[in-house]
């Protein structure tokens, strides 16, 4: 198949689905929500105001957070109009972790990461148009409340026994480190964003992921209690792969949209390592092929799993929609080169860099024998296998094969650096010194 990336600019909703409800359905995007047939027929109607929102509790979003990012592009390209939300009150306090209490980060930092959140939430939303986005700050309507104020209009419509029922709530109270009167409030200012954002712009869909759905809910009990009116929520699942690990975890490191933070490189090489039975649905969370195209990478999937067309799909797919296709060129040419398809040569250097930083690494200065880089990098356990594997010519340097004892390291890769090679497979990086 030849159909071209897609970039943000280019995104398109299926024309296979005339509701863009029934879309998000067949993609896996609504595992709980409110009024389901309420919503089709809200959803195919006039356009509508919705809204999800982004806590800064980290300096960047991750894969979480970018399947809201998705979801919400879908509704917009169905004429929706988007709110973008970036918690600056609400990631003064984070939402309740179901482990422990988080901690709280300084003002100067939450309102950076407020900077950086909001950067990255723009991009996958289009600010033209009848329908275009709107970024908005929820510290904008709860810094001027004072504490009174927001017990007596606010607090007064929360019942106590139902809070303690939310998910995340009673997992802490059941937990050795119990829960702060901070965290256990968390709802109660959810709440009131949605109730601001229905009163001021008409928003009536919130959208989260399910482990959020207490949070989402406390909006629109909030609504329906105060404003008499019905609005909407939806969940979207967690993402966890068939052996039921979280998905984007990795040893703890979530894998995040920040270039600085996870590069081009390490997010293109995450989804092509992605299991022939996860494919198919990140294909369909993750991207906008059509349900036909998909279908195909299906069909290739069972008949030809070793070609593993989908898994390249895949993370041209996400690494372009959220890094752009110049960088996701690179992260290409990068991952060919270092398996023997491309020039090492013609890579530049910061990509070189971050790729190597992904294999088994090592600094080492130049001039140091091949056979010693081997054991530095963990390739070999000893000098004296080093050598055996040189004398085999199971080793390559920098793309050439080694084949003397006396060779030496010289980082005459971009940037300074070289390229192990033990075997058909088995690579690791050197940054050189000196």
């Amino acid at each position: 198949m030849t159909v071209p990336v897609t970039s943000v600019a280019a995104q398109a909703n299926d024309p296979a689905f005339e509701n863009v409800w029934d879309e998000l359905v067949w993609r896996g995007l609504v595992h709980v929500s409110t009024d389901q047939d309420a919503l089709r027929e809200l959803l195919a109607g006039e356009p509508i105001v919705y809204y999800c929102g982004f806590d800064p509790t980290a300096p960047s979003l991750h894969l979480g957070n970018l399947v809201q990012l998705l979801t919400m592009r879908r509704l917009q390209l169905a004429g929706h109009r988007p709110l973008g939300l970036v918690g600056g009150s609400t990631g003064l306090i984070g939402d309740p972790r179901p482990t422990s209490e988080r901690t709280l980060n300084t003002r100067e930092t939450v309102a950076d990461w407020v900077l950086r959140l909001r950067a990255q939430v723009e991009r996958f939303l289009s600010f033209e148009g009848g329908n275009a986005a709107r970024i908005v700050n929820n510290l904008d309507w709860t810094a001027p409340l004072s504490a009174i104020d927001f017990l007596r209009e606010i607090g007064k419509h929360f019942r106590v026994g139902t809070m303690l029922k939310k998910d995340a709530v009673s997992a802490r109270l059941n937990s050795d480190s119990g829960i702060s009167y901070t965290e256990f409030s968390y709802q109660i200012l959810q709440g009131l964003d949605y109730l601001e954002l229905y009163r001021q712009y008409g928003c009536v869909l919130q959208t989260g992921g399910s482990d959020q759905w207490g949070n989402l809910t406390s909006g629109t009990d909030l609504i329906h209690r105060v404003e008499g009116v019905s609005v909407h929520a939806i969940g979207t699942p967690l993402i966890t792969n068939t052996d039921g690990t979280k998905f984007g975890k990795s040893e703890g490191n979530a894998i995040w949209l920040d270039a600085e933070m996870c590069s081009p490189y390490a997010m293109y090489q995450f989804w092509l390592n992605t299991d022939d039975a996860d494919v198919i649905e990140r294909l369909k969370i993750f991207t906008f092929l059509t349900r036909e195209e998909i279908e195909q990478y299906r069909e290739l999937v069972e008949g030809e799993p070793f070609r593993r067309a989908a898994q390249r799909r895949l993370a041209r797919e996400v690494t372009t929609l959220v890094h752009g296709e110049e960088s996701t060129a690179a992260a290409i040419a990068a991952s060919e080169a270092l398996f023997g398809k491309g020039d090492l040569t013609a890579l530049d250097a910061s990509t070189l860099a971050s790729a190597l930083g992904e294999l088994p690494h090592a600094s080492v200065a130049a001039g140091t024998p091949v056979a010693q880089a081997l054991v530095e990098t963990g390739l070999v356990s000893s000098v004296s296998e080093a050598r055996r594997a040189i004398a085999q010519g199971g080793v390559a340097l920098d793309g050439e094969k080694v084949d003397s004892d006396d060779a030496v390291v010289g980082g005459t890769l971009p940037g300074g650096v070289s390229v192990l090679r033990r075997g058909k497979k088995a690579l690791a990086g050197l940054f050189v010194t000196g």
